[in-house]
């Protein structure tokens, strides 16, 4: 099965500007990873839309698929790198896609005065509400955006991501499985890429050095299920 224009050019676009390596790096959770993805140098004008083209197009496909993605009426971007890809993704969406969306975001710190709150854009009040992210490995940062939006009175009905990991949690299960678990179904966190999608990048591209160690990580810490 061959990529998808959208994720070749993101995979390209990314290695151009540094955001996606491959290597040696250490995780947060203390793995050693041979591909690091760093979604805050996705930052000139050309890369923000190959990236924002990407999520729209994810999302657009995920909304005709079954199970898929349910209707929603705000893309949330947490901050602060989801804030710029939310709203390019919003005017994406409705630009080629037909689907038209308000979009928000978090501040860091709530605002006491002026409008106030925690969240600035469209209200998420009463509205249906899909989470913007980039990478996911514990799905510690989605947890807490379900929880602003809950604390706004929204409901997260789905998260959409960059990059899918693919790796086991504490409990053994993928944080995608358990995220789609927490809202309500499978379906519910489609994803513009995968780890195997680089692999299989660089299996198209020759470069087997580092397609090896891929395997070698995937081996040890891969959730088989969401092969």
């Amino acid at each position: 099965m061959s990529l998808e224009k959208y994720q070749t050019e993101l995979i390209e676009h990314g290695m151009s500007v540094g955001a996606l390596k491959f290597g040696t790096f250490t995780l947060k959770s203390g793995r050693t990873s041979p591909y690091f993805f760093n979604a805050g140098l996705l930052a000139s004008g050309p890369v923000l839309n190959t990236l924002c083209s990407a999520y729209a197009a994810t999302i657009a496909n995920a909304l005709k698929s079954s199970p898929g993605l349910p209707e929603f009426d705000i893309l949330f971007g947490p901050a602060y790198k989801g804030i710029p890809f939310a709203a390019g993704t919003a005017v994406l969406l409705h630009r080629d896609h037909g689907i038209d969306v308000g979009f928000a975001y978090d501040r860091k710190e709530a605002k006491d005065h002026g409008e106030g709150g925690i969240t600035v854009g469209t209200p998420v009040k009463g509205k249906r509400v899909l989470v913007l992210d980039d990478v996911a490995t514990a799905g510690t940062a989605i947890r807490a955006t379900i929880d602003t939006v809950k604390r706004e009175g929204g409901e997260v009905v789905g998260a959409i991501l960059m990059l899918d990991r693919q790796e086991v949690g504490k409990e053994g299960r993928s944080s995608i499985a358990e995220i789609e678990e927490l809202l309500g179904g499978k379906g519910r966190v489609p994803t513009i890429l995968k780890m195997k999608d680089l692999m299989r990048w660089l299996q198209e591209h020759g470069r087997t050095e580092e397609l090896a160690k891929m395997q070698e990580y995937w081996e040890q810490y891969g959730a088989k299920e969401s092969a």
